[in-house]
């Protein structure tokens, strides 16, 4: 098929190429390292103890593969938009809408519930200084979902620049909180079980990995943003091979520290805790700047790098259907100055604030899983479906064994939405046939092919750097890789540690028994 037939399915790019790797990863990581590790996935650790490293590394696996996908169509089709180009062209339009439109409430939820999230841990550090903010969480959460929203307004150079003070703020803290908590580890913690583990009858080791998996669902955030990476036949793969071994080092090590500062006797209540490592430090009487530390971190650094990732990605997706005709053509509107889809920025903005007012963690957090989950489903299968209707496209890295790889990945997320709530199931459902009916409406009104054809110098598909760009990229590259993978196997060693050194205290003290 010649490059002429996909005219249907994508336009040159009107946004402004701002992002490198570094942008790449950390708005990545951003839009999933906040609310899922900082509540739900934490409340997982009420439920399963130590055992929380066995769901914390099959989440990472079932991970991996699908963001190899997405680092293939990523690079042979940088374009706004991600999920929804690459289903629209291996599967079908009606298919890539429902792609997108389930990848929209997904993030439009995340930033909900990060919102909520930061109303914890910021109310948590305003009492460790001893103020008592007169807001409710609502309120706040609203205030700072408002900032947000016209921070990025105001164009993709503010907020890379934020996305990058942001992640590297909350890693500068969190890695002075680990060095500080080393005295308050209980080794003991790692090698008692509970009695409650496993005794809930509504809880599930899959329906936990589903909530762990959570805490990964957007690895592929930065394909969304396509047409503002340079280089994205280089830099969108190497973001995509990075995004789930940063998000698995900074879950594993986190929920490690959890364990090992709660009194065994407290883990069962971080169940149902609305901010999880703040009630664990004050059950273990850890107080004071170690807690004010903790919480700025996460409000100003986690929660504020997802928001800002959030709130930055999801109006690309609403802007490229805009753009292709699938939705109402106003939200293709950019902003002559900023050069930002500033319409869907604020409409969708508006749709977050009104899923804010519900006030219900849980329920946002199920409504975006179901999403997560089918959207990538469609977005694994889509990537077979390149594969065989447009082999033409130039791709600058192939995922392997694809025949098996994408059914198998598709197979796995379609299980994992069966662990959900009939209410979040519902929910989905109902978004699903709404955005199919605004979508059917458009392409009536506008007719069944959009205007836009494919342009591969304008996508950046053939961007080569120079030699000197190329030896520096290749540089940070290797530096990341470095610390990611040395960090995802000490990560991974920390569980075993305790384990040989506690053993060695029993055994040279009969006192001690092993339970």
């Amino acid at each position: 098929m010649s490059q002429e037939n996909l005219s249907n399915s994508a336009g040159p790019s009107c946004l402004k190429r701002s992002f490198g790797m570094r942008e790449a990863v950390t708005i990545t990581a951003g839009s999933v390292i906040g609310v899922g590790l900082f509540t739900t996935g934490s409340n997982v650790v009420g439920n399963l103890g130590i055992e929380v490293i066995f769901a914390t590394l099959l989440a990472l696996l079932v991970s991996i593969y699908p963001a190899l996908l997405y680092a293939e169509m990523g690079a042979a089709l940088p374009y706004a938009g991600g999920t929804y180009q690459f289903a629209s062209l291996g599967l079908g339009k009606a298919v890539g809408v429902l792609a997108g439109w389930n990848f929209i409430i997904s993030l439009v939820a995340v930033t909900g519930g990060e919102a909520l999230a930061f109303s914890y841990y910021f109310k948590t550090l305003c009492l460790a200084f001893g103020w008592q903010i007169p807001l409710s969480d609502v309120a706040v959460a609203l205030i700072v979902t408002i900032v947000f929203i016209i921070a990025n307004v105001f164009g993709v150079r503010l907020t890379g620049r934020l996305q990058n003070g942001f992640m590297f703020f909350f890693w500068g803290v969190a890695a002075i909180w680990f060095l500080t908590m080393i005295p308050n580890i209980e080794l003991p913690n790692f090698v008692k079980s509970p009695e409650f583990i496993a005794k809930d009858k509504d809880f599930t080791f899959i329906g936990a990995v589903c909530m762990i998996w959570w805490c990964f669902a957007g690895f592929e955030a930065c394909v969304a943003m396509g047409e503002e990476i340079r280089f994205p036949k280089i830099n969108i793969p190497r973001a995509m091979f990075l995004a789930p071994f940063v998000v698995f080092c900074v879950n594993a090590l986190f929920q490690w520290y959890l364990i090992g500062i709660t009194p065994v006797e407290k883990l069962a209540s971080l169940a149902t805790a609305e901010a999880p490592y703040a009630e664990a430090m004050k059950a273990a009487g850890i107080l004071g700047f170690p807690l004010a530390l903790l919480a700025a971190g996460i409000a100003f650094g986690g929660d504020f790098s997802t928001l800002n990732a959030s709130i930055s990605t999801t109006p690309r997706y609403l802007f490229t259907m805009a753009r292709d005709g699938a939705m109402p053509k106003i939200f293709a509107k950019v902003s002559h100055r900023y050069q930002t889809p500033y319409v869907a920025v604020i409409t969708l903005g508006v749709l977050t604030v009104a899923l804010i007012a519900t006030n219900s963690l849980l329920y946002i957090a199920e409504l975006s899983l179901f999403a997560d989950l089918f959207y990538y489903v469609l977005g694994i299968l889509a990537a077979w479906g390149l594969r065989k209707k447009h082999p033409e496209l130039k791709r600058s890295y192939k995922a392997p064994l694809i025949m098996v790889g994408a059914p198998v990945s598709a197979l796995i997320y379609l299980y994992m939405m069966t662990e959900l709530s009939n209410e979040a199931f519902y929910t989905g459902v109902i978004w699903c046939l709404l955005g199919i009916a605004i979508y059917w409406c458009c392409s009536k009104y506008y007719g069944a092919g959009a205007s836009f054809k494919l342009d591969e110098k304008a996508s950046g598909v053939d961007e080569i750097p120079t030699p000197e760009e190329k030896r520096s990229m290749d540089r940070e590259y290797h530096l990341w890789w470095f610390l990611v993978g040395g960090l995802s196997i000490v990560a991974t060693l920390l569980y075993l540690l305790p384990y040989k050194t506690y053993l060695s205290l029993v055994l040279s003290d009969g006192a001690y028994f092993l339970t």
